[in-house]
């Protein structure tokens, strides 16, 4: 009873765009002239909108520019564990090695590790698992793998994602190895359907962050994931980590959170807390540049990211 999720990236335009976005997810129209936002907040990994300009996929409000490399973390600090090795099983070694997966995907697996994380989720054939955000659905290809065809995988996206994402994410999903996946398009505030219930795992993969600042409901989406998933069924939480006290201070301007505050936010909802990983962890890294793909540039990748594993008593 494992499981996980996603993550998505690209970029603004126009200086109210975030709000803007913002008041899109919670249901207001959207102004500033048009429809819709040119194109997706930077940090997200999902691809300009093809209508955006050059210019376009460039601009996006970024109040503090990245900062220059820094001295590397003490060694001794708590709140900024060493990489642990993580031996990768033979059936996730398979899932990653598959010759049909694309070459963009394999592209991100050097920064992401999906043999290490498909190994912490340790998923069998036949589970029912969710992915809250699947943005254009790396992770949530890497789980239909996981689980084969007779399992299932609920991907949730909000429906303004899809603005974004629709185009590569229906390419996917028309993908063999996609037939166990039931596109769930939703808030992310209420990610599933009321009938989705006894979950193995339910998996959230460097968005956790976004919710901050885009408005979600926090308390009603780690709820609604409990009330998702059986009894011992398992919510792993995978995001860039702020600096130990920063808290939610860190969520748009470097696109990270203290790890701290997701797991006070997560225990809150009734989890427990179960185990962690260190195999995404940089000790390198002191936590005060932007990690956003647009932004980091040849440091994407690169980040301290904690990964979390919550338990439904």
């Amino acid at each position: 009873m494992r499981a996980q999720s996603v993550s998505v990236f690209a970029s603004f335009s126009g200086g109210c765009l975030v709000s803007a976005l913002a008041l899109a997810l919670a249901g207001a129209s959207v102004g500033c002239g048009s429809d819709a936002p040119a194109a997706f907040p930077q940090h997200l990994d999902i691809p300009v909108a093809p209508t955006a300009s050059p210019s376009q996929a460039r601009a996006g409000p970024e109040p503090r520019p990245p900062a220059p490399p820094a001295p590397a973390a003490p060694k001794d600090d708590p709140s900024h564990p060493p990489v642990e090795a993580l031996t990768v099983s033979p059936a996730a070694a398979a899932i990653v090695a598959a010759a049909d997966r694309a070459d963009d995907d394999r592209a991100l697996d050097a920064g992401r590790h999906p043999g290490e994380l498909l190994t912490f989720l340790d998923l069998s054939p036949g589970m029912h698992v969710a992915e809250v955000v699947a943005g254009t659905g790396y992770t949530t290809e890497l789980l239909a793998r996981a689980v084969g065809a007779k399992g299932k995988v609920w991907a949730e996206n909000p429906p303004d994602f899809l603005k974004f994402v629709g185009a590569p994410y229906k390419e996917r999903l028309a993908k063999p190895v996609m037939k166990s996946v039931v596109r769930a398009d939703r808030e992310i505030a209420s990610p599933f359907p009321a009938d989705v219930k006894n979950l193995d795992a339910v998996v959230s993969v460097l968005v956790y962050h976004d919710t901050v600042w885009l408005g979600i409901d926090r308390d009603k989406m780690n709820k609604a994931v409990f009330d998702a998933l059986k009894k011992g069924g398992e919510y792993v939480v995978v995001d860039h980590s702020a600096a130990e006290g920063h808290g939610l201070d860190d969520v748009k301007t470097f696109h990270r959170i203290e790890e701290a505050t997701v797991t006070r936010e997560v225990l809150q909802a009734g989890f427990e807390r179960a185990t962690g990983a260190n195999f995404l962890r940089n000790p390198e890294d002191a936590r005060d540049w932007n990690d956003s793909p647009k932004v980091a540039a040849e440091r994407r990748g690169t980040s301290d990211r904690f990964v979390l594993k919550f338990v439904k008593p």
